[in-house]
């Protein structure tokens, strides 16, 4: 059986909660679609969290990864088409605040997703799951992800499909901060949808 290496974060800025914590604490361990799967939360620190994602792939070797992050304000589940080489934005939760540094030195400006983005769309969009292609995952920790794992595959010449997915804040969240939110379990619905579409 093949290894799916399902990554999601901590809580962060203004938000108490994670779904994407939720999701992959949920997933971890289970089998689907042909994946056995190992879930992983990663800390919101830049300086920590590029090396944290390399270990994890040196060590399960996975065939394929689907990184989530919360993406507080948006109503759909967000299938990333690029990464940019850049960090930038708010500070993470050591109070670090880049200033537009590049992720890796000498890489290219910009990597794209090698999941089947058109078909996770059509899948999801069939199961009445709203979702669209997004073609910025922005440039805070979650394009870091994004851009680390897509950097990692593409020198060591891997064969894997890899590729970021933003999903809407769940119902704590949007009750609190006022902002559209789903339930927690229809976005593990969701994401459970894009493991088996990934293949």
């Amino acid at each position: 059986m093949q290894t799916l290496l399902l990554t999601g974060f901590e809580p962060f800025l203004k938000f108490k909660e994670n779904p994407t914590g939720s999701t992959v604490e949920y997933f971890d361990g289970k089998e689907i679609g042909g994946f056995h799967i190992v879930g992983r939360v990663y800390p919101v620190e830049f300086r920590t969290l590029g090396a944290e994602a390399k270990a994890d792939i040196e060590e399960y070797a996975p065939d394929a990864v689907i990184n989530l992050g919360l993406a507080g304000g948006r109503h759909t589940i967000d299938i990333e088409r690029i990464a940019i080489n850049c960090m930038d934005g708010r500070p993470d939760n050591t109070e670090f605040e880049p200033d537009g540094e590049k992720i890796e030195e000498g890489g290219p400006d910009g990597l794209f997703s090698t999941l089947p983005i058109k078909r996770l769309e059509s899948a999801l969009k069939s199961a009445a799951v709203p979702a669209r292609i997004s073609n910025s995952a922005g440039t805070y920790l979650c394009n870091m992800l994004m851009y680390t794992t897509l950097y990692l595959l593409k020198t060591q010449q891997k064969d894997v499909k890899a590729g970021f997915i933003h999903v809407p804040a769940h119902h704590e969240i949007g009750s609190e901060l006022n902002i559209p939110s789903w339930s927690q379990q229809d976005i593990n619905n969701a994401v459970e949808h894009i493991i088996k579409n990934i293949k």
